[in-house]
């Protein structure tokens, strides 16, 4: 059973009753990075000590450090088309919305999409498509090669319906790195409501997908419910029980888990949230979700506003979307029907001097899914802090490339002293002189180094 709503409930009902001495004693195990129970994630879910509060960020603020490092990932969402079958309540691109253009890239237009993107600096984007049977797997591997070949783009994840094992492996096969898919909620009767048509109304096809995807060659996986749909502490657990499924089965967490609220959308017929979840509570959920899948990846969109992602990176997230158009053709300007509106519009040089002036790293790394190390290879060299160091000097190469060919954008000496301060921060005199060496080539023209 990949949830068992009952323990979850449990556990909920168990918390209420815990007391402060209990967290902190839970605190202090979750700082040995070997995750948490759904037992022990409710508890510090449910407690309202401020004191404790801040000491469950501070332990996962410094687990992400000890663990990652410094670095914060960034990437950009491409939207393919915003044709789809389905009837989600909360969904601008729902079937039943019935006054909107619909609109479908070409190969072509994606890939000019794509070159938009890479314009910015980005190497790493995501595809994210409805669902629609016209434009399935094959659609989106086409749509994924043709940007490999005529783009800079290093590395693409894909944010698509469930498929089968087959589908999964034409998806693994044209080079895509991490399959996406969230739950929305795992409330089995909320889902029920807010999927009322479609194919995404199987509660249990969807949530077998990454069993599925994993089993086509799919090393890491990204899940995520919605927040606001249902009682936020039911979807956090049942989340961290998820990966949990998958770290037990496949021997990794999620790769990425990704904590978005529900916003405002044209043509939605849910546009306030139900369960409203605070800024606060936000924070508690990434903090926990950090201590309970200590090697997965805590992922924020521009749903959110820049400060509270600022605050937000310094409690356990490790990767930001920036400068995100969620409409097919956006980036290209097209005024079609965003998916959802969005509160940062910042562009990636603007996130990126605002990460580096938090004392922070702006990484556009694509490596690990490139060399291989993916899956339970990247949850073993995580848990055991050997990660951090490659994801530094793997930051730097891409902070220095960045600086090199995309300056004009914006950049300014935050990123250069960013730059300075992270290669002297690198305690190996060998790896240092390896970095300074890269470096050195990346300024005589080379592209595209890693560790």
């Amino acid at each position: 059973m990949i949830i068992d709503s009952e323990k979850i409930e449990s556990a909920i009902e168990a918390s209420r009753g815990a007391s402060s001495a209990d967290a902190a004693a839970i605190i202090e195990k979750a700082g040995s990075g070997r995750g948490l129970s759904v037992f022990d994630a409710a508890c510090l879910l449910s407690v309202e000590d401020a004191s404790i509060a801040r000491l469950i960020h501070e332990k996962a603020g410094g687990l992400k450090e000890r663990l990652f490092g410094k670095r914060v990932v960034l990437f950009a969402p491409l939207y393919l088309s915003n044709y789809c079958t389905n009837g989600c309540v909360y969904c601008g691109f729902r079937a039943a919305n019935k006054d909107m253009a619909r609109r479908a890239l070409a190969v072509d237009e994606a890939v000019a999409e794509a070159r938009s993107i890479e314009a910015m600096g980005f190497k790493r984007v995501l595809l994210v498509t409805g669902e629609d049977p016209e434009r399935g797997v094959d659609y989106v591997a086409s749509v994924v090669r043709a940007i490999y070949a005529k783009t800079g783009i290093r590395i693409i994840h894909v944010n698509a319906p469930p498929m089968d094992v087959e589908g999964f492996k034409a998806l693994k096969s044209a080079g895509v790195g991490v399959y996406q898919s969230f739950q929305e909620t795992y409330h089995r009767p909320t889902y029920a409501q807010v999927h009322p048509t479609g194919r995404k109304r199987d509660y249990d096809w969807r949530l077998s997908v990454m069993d599925r995807a994993c089993e086509a060659g799919f090393g890491d996986v990204g899940i995520g419910p919605l927040l606001g749909l249902y009682d936020f502490r039911f979807d956090t657990l049942a989340a961290i029980a998820h990966s949990t499924h998958l770290y037990e089965r496949f021997g990794s967490h999620a790769h990425t888990i990704s904590v978005p609220r529900l916003r405002p959308a044209d043509g939605a017929a849910l546009t306030d949230a139900v369960y409203p979840v605070t800024d606060a509570d936000l924070k508690r959920i990434v903090s926990v979700l950090r201590l309970a899948a200590p090697t997965a990846g805590v992922v924020i969109s521009t749903r959110e506003a820049a400060a509270l992602r600022a605050e937000l990176t310094a409690v356990g997230a490790t990767q930001l979307s920036a400068a995100s158009r969620t409409n097919p053709g956006g980036y290209g300007n097209e005024a079609t029907l965003e998916q959802f509106a969005t509160n940062d519009r910042r562009t990636l040089a603007e996130v990126m001097r605002s990460v580096a002036r938090d004392g922070l790293l702006p990484s556009l790394c694509t490596t690990c899914y490139r060399v291989g190390r993916t899956g339970r290879e990247f949850a073993e060299k995580t848990a055991s802090g050997a990660m951090s160091s490659l994801c530094h000097v793997n930051a730097i190469l891409t902070l220095k490339e960045y600086l090199e060919d995309y300056g004009s954008n914006g950049a300014d000496t935050a990123l250069r002293k960013t730059l300075a301060a992270s290669i002297e921060e690198i305690a190996d005199p060998v790896m240092k002189r390896a970095v300074l060496e890269k470096i050195a080539q990346i300024e005589a023209g080379k592209r595209d180094l890693f560790f």
